[in-house]
């Protein structure tokens, strides 16, 4: 029996196990001209603790949908709840519904032992959509192994059933309103007699017509033993059919009845139970105390959801980041971002501020542009810099309404819900990869040309995602590219020489070095020193300007040395050694040399030129 034990029960009160249940916490949030009506029926054929003589539930029940035309439907859930483990498959109007998440709670009775109770919803909003207003039959709902299974429902009573459909609907002619769906399944009893529920996600900025309703299970009419249900510490009421110190009584103030066996679905003015400017709600329920014989009676309650509808005009900012760009080794990063003021009941201010973060650092900041109506957007761009020691595979936070302290400035009808993470791979540069080198003869002064191409015989490529430069530095910032890379010439000796190998979304980086060395000089055979401009002085290519201390030793067919010469003297055919003739140039015939490149990689070079004009 579910009534009194009496002394007995005071005596083992502190050994009952303790309660599992899911927390009742915010499920959905409507901004905008809402408002919502609730249906429902019982399965129980009388109050169980009242009338005893039955243990099953009725197979189904009924109730009616009215709503005006004007009331757009928004949305419809549909609840149902009972003894036992649960029942997810049950039917509405014939169409099979599955519960979408069950919640459980378990009661710890002293001579039952454990005995758990469940509650599961639905979204229905398809179906209430097509089936309109009108009678919706609840059926399906079998719990008879649970009770058959375990006698304890019975012998305490608490066998019971019961649905409720809850309808949001909108309205044009209705006040800005914001209607927070609260849910999850919390119980009281004997053994905890007192639970408080916080309600958050609460912004009040007028409380007239304020109210807020409730779904409960299992209450009994006739068991008003230390119950109350207080909002903010007021004890709140609604007589006739929810008296002050009888919340959870059976009764449907929707529809108007107290026939609602063992479920409540009633509403509640909050117009002087909650304060402009409150953030949250405080719901207290009790229940235990003495009876008319001395003894201890208390009601088991099931609290299954709690509804709120606040006159709210407030925005709602939230960010989304939809791209990213980043670039090969740089810590720049272009984001593309968008914010929203979608579940709103205001316009969101134009500057309203906008913060990006990395590990707490502060790495951006920017606002919007224009002020955005109620489900309006607006797209941006930022480019952020993140620090060079950064991990490559990182993850920013970005938040609107964030002054870049993490403070914000507007009010809004969620203040958490602003914050958005997304993941992003920096494009790192790549090792340097090393090709073999090229070397060129010197041309004059450690110079020579190369064809660069030359240096990638071993690489697959096309010369359009191919560009040569004289730094690394220049590589990364794609400037002063080597502009004719088949015919260059050396600035330095050695030179290195950097690729960079286009290969989205990055690149590759090869370098090379460029060496020129002294080559063997090529000496002609003749030359004619007559003025003509044509082949008029001994011409050793490869010599002058490379081989810059070499000496020229020029001797006629009898030995005499007539010419000495070096880098800045070549020989035009005069005569500037030995005792006659100085000056003049010497006659038809062959001459002799002997070159001196004075450098250790080569021997004197000796040989015969012949002169003639």
């Amino acid at each position: 029996m579910k009534q009194a034990y009496y002394i007995l029960y005071l005596l083992l009160l502190g050994l009952v196990l303790p309660l599992s249940a899911q927390d009742i916490s915010l499920f959905e949030q409507f901004n905008g001209r809402y408002d919502y009506t609730a249906i429902g029926n019982t399965l129980n054929q009388a109050e169980n603790n009242i009338d005893q003589s039955f243990c099953s539930l009725l197979e189904s029940s009924s109730a009616n949908l009215s709503l005006d035309t004007d009331n757009q439907i928004i949305k419809a859930y549909l609840y149902w709840a009972g003894s036992g483990f649960g029942d997810t498959e049950v039917t509405l109007n014939g169409t099979p519904i599955s519960s979408e998440e069950i919640y459980t709670v378990t009661y710890s009775d002293v001579f039952n032992g454990q005995l758990e109770y469940f509650s599961c919803y639905a979204d229905i909003t398809d179906l209430v959509l097509n089936d309109g207003n009108g009678t919706y039959v609840f059926s399906d709902m079998d719990i008879s192994a649970d009770l058959m299974s375990n006698p304890g429902y019975c012998n305490n009573r608490t066998n019971f059933g019961g649905w409720s459909i809850y309808v949001i609907y909108q309205n044009d002619n209705l006040p800005l309103n914001q209607v927070n769906l609260y849910q999850g399944l919390e119980i009281i009893n004997r053994n905890v007699q007192e639970k408080e529920i916080i309600l958050n996600n609460i912004d009040v900025i007028d409380n007239e017509g304020a109210k807020i309703g409730f779904l409960a299970w299992e209450g009994d009419n006739s068991l008003n033993y230390g119950e109350s249900l207080s909002i903010n510490d007021n004890i709140i009421s609604n007589p006739p059919l929810n008296l002050a110190d009888n919340a959870f009584n059976g009764t449907n103030t929707f529809a108007n009845s107290t026939t609602f066996y063992n479920a409540d679905l009633d509403v509640y003015d909050l117009e002087n139970n909650i304060s402009i400017g409150d953030t949250s709600v405080s719901i207290k329920l009790t229940t235990g105390g003495i009876n008319e014989n001395g003894g201890f009676s208390a009601d088991l309650i099931i609290l299954n959801n709690i509804i709120t509808v606040l006159n709210s005009q407030l925005p709602d900012a939230t960010i989304e980041v939809n791209d990213y760009i980043v670039n090969c080794g740089n810590n720049s990063i272009e984001l593309f971002y968008t914010v929203n003021n979608f579940n709103s009941t205001d316009i969101l201010p134009a500057n309203t501020p906008i913060a990006f973060y990395l590990d707490g650092l502060l790495i951006g900041q920017s606002q919007t542009l224009n002020a955005l109506n109620i489900g309006e957007s607006e797209s941006n761009t930022i480019i952020v810099t993140v620090p060079e020691d950064s991990n490559p595979n990182l993850t920013i936070t970005a938040i609107v309404d964030d002054d870049g302290s993490m403070s914000g400035v507007v009010t809004e009808t969620n203040e958490n819900n602003n914050i958005n993470y997304f993941d992003i791979e920096l494009l790192v540069i790549p090792d340097i990869i090393t090709l073999p080198g090229l070397i060129g003869c010197n041309e004059g002064f450690e110079t020579s040309t190369y064809n660069l191409y030359e240096a990638l015989v071993n690489l697959e490529y096309d010369e359009d995602n191919i560009s040569f430069y004289q730094s690394l530095e220049d590589l990364e910032t794609t400037s002063n590219s080597i502009l004719i890379p088949s015919n260059y010439n050396n600035t330095s000796n050695p030179e290195t020489i950097y690729v960079r190998l286009e290969s989205p979304p990055c690149y590759e980086i090869y370098q090379f070095q460029l060496s020129t060395e002294n080559c063997p000089p090529y000496v002609p055979n003749g030359f004619s020193p007559n003025d003509d401009t044509f082949n008029d002085w001994f011409n050793i290519q490869g010599l002058y300007d490379i081989f810059t201390e070499h000496q020229l030793k020029i001797y006629n067919r009898y030995g005499d040395i007539i010419f000495e010469g070096n880098n800045e003297k070549p020989w035009f055919g005069k005569i500037n050694r030995g005792l006659n003739n100085h000056g003049k140039t010497v006659p038809v015939g062959t001459y002799y040399y002997i070159l001196y490149l004075n450098d250790p990689n080569y021997r004197p070079m000796v040989g015969w030129v012949y002169v003639n004009y």
